[in-house]
């Protein structure tokens, strides 16, 4: 593996938790937590409603998202434990993807593409294979594009 990597991974940006109700997972994380609720993000294609919730400020906030299915019966399953994930702020999206992947970490499908929040996002699957046998080993992990100002912060 060549250890000269075009990007350096900042810090937490997100984790994402699944549930059937969203509202349950609202009465621990906001209402016993006190987690502050920022904004919503309902996607078809993703088959998500989700509350994005957060904790910290500025280039120390961490999103915190609370996911529910439209539909249980489709996929993605955001309710199923396996789609529970966390997020890195990553300085360069495209070096880092294209590094890794030349160096035999596995993407999940869907390539980089706008996330819940407005950033460019891809995952790194959680199950490697033979093409590909770096992966997250169970956890999936979603690498976000940090903006200018969370680069000058934590970078």
């Amino acid at each position: 593996m060549n250890s000269a990597k075009p990007y350096r991974i900042l810090g937490i940006q997100q984790i994402a938790i699944g549930g059937p109700d969203k509202q349950a997972l609202r009465r621990l994380w906001v209402d016993v937590l006190g987690l502050t609720v920022t904004g919503n993000f309902v996607s078809e294609r993703e088959n998500v409603d989700e509350d994005i919730c957060a904790i910290g400020t500025g280039p120390h906030k961490i999103e915190v998202d609370l996911m529910q299915p439209l539909d249980p019966d489709k996929k993605p399953a955001v309710h199923n434990t396996p789609l529970n994930h966390v997020g890195l702020w990553v300085d360069d999206l495209p070096r880092a993807v294209e590094w890794m992947a030349a160096n035999g970490v596995r993407f999940a499908p869907g390539g980089i593409r706008k996330g819940a929040a407005g950033f460019d996002i891809c995952f790194i699957h959680p199950k490697s294979n033979a093409e590909f046998p770096i992966a997250g080993e169970g956890v999936l992990i979603e690498l976000v594009q940090a903006p200018a100002e969370v680069i000058a912060a934590l970078g």
